[in-house]
C-alpha cells in the first residue's frame, strides 16, 4: 500500500468518526459561503443571480453575502446544491458551468468531508453593459463619425 493509499484511508476513517456519533452538524449555510467562494473564483461569472432578499440584506449590512444565488440541501453524507449565476457577455456558458461544477465540488468535499452528488448551475441572465470607460470611446468614436460624415455632406 502506498501513501496515497493511506491518505485516503486515514481521511475515510476521520470522516466516519466525525459524522459518526460525535454529532458533527454543518450547516447549509456554511456550505453555501464555500460554494458561493468557489463560483467567484470562475472566470466568465459576472454575479450571483440570488432573491429580492439577499440584494436587500447586502445594502443593510454592507457586506457582500456570499451565499447569495447558492442553494443547498444537506444529507447524511451528501450535499446537493444549486447555483444561480448571470454569466459575462461573450463567456462561453458550457465552460464556465463546468468550472462551477468542478471547483465547487472539489471546495465543499475538501473543506467539509462531505460527498457533493449534483452541483446544477443556472444561468438567470447575461450581463451586457459595457463597463463605462469602453461607453465613453464608443460615444467619442460615434461623435467623430457624424463630424466625418458632414463634411462629406457638404
Amino acid at each position: 500500500m502506498d501513501n496515497e493509499e493511506k491518505e485516503i484511508l486515514e481521511v475515510e476513517q476521520v470522516n466516519n468518526e466525525e459524522s459518526g456519533e460525535n454529532g458533527i452538524k454543518i450547516a447549509d449555510d456554511v456550505v453555501a459561503v464555500i460554494a458561493g467562494v468557489a463560483v467567484s473564483e470562475v472566470q466568465g461569472v459576472a454575479a450571483m443571480a440570488g432573491g429580492i432578499a439577499g440584494g436587500i440584506s447586502e445594502v443593510f449590512s454592507g457586506k457582500k453575502n456570499m451565499a447569495k444565488g447558492i442553494k443547498v440541501e444537506l444529507g447524511e453524507k451528501q450535499a446537493k446544491i444549486d447555483v444561480n449565476i448571470i454569466v459575462e457577455y461573450g463567456a462561453r456558458i458550457p465552460d464556465v458551468a463546468f468550472e462551477i461544477q468542478s471547483r465547487v465540488k472539489k471546495s465543499v468535499e475538501t473543506m467539509t468531508g462531505l460527498k457533493v452528488s449534483e452541483v446544477n448551475v443556472h444561468v438567470q441572465g447575461v450581463k451586457t453593459e459595457i463597463p463605462k470607460q469602453e461607453k465613453e470611446e464608443i460615444v467619442e468614436n460615434e461623435k467623430d463619425n457624424d463630424k466625418d460624415e458632414e463634411k462629406s455632406d457638404n
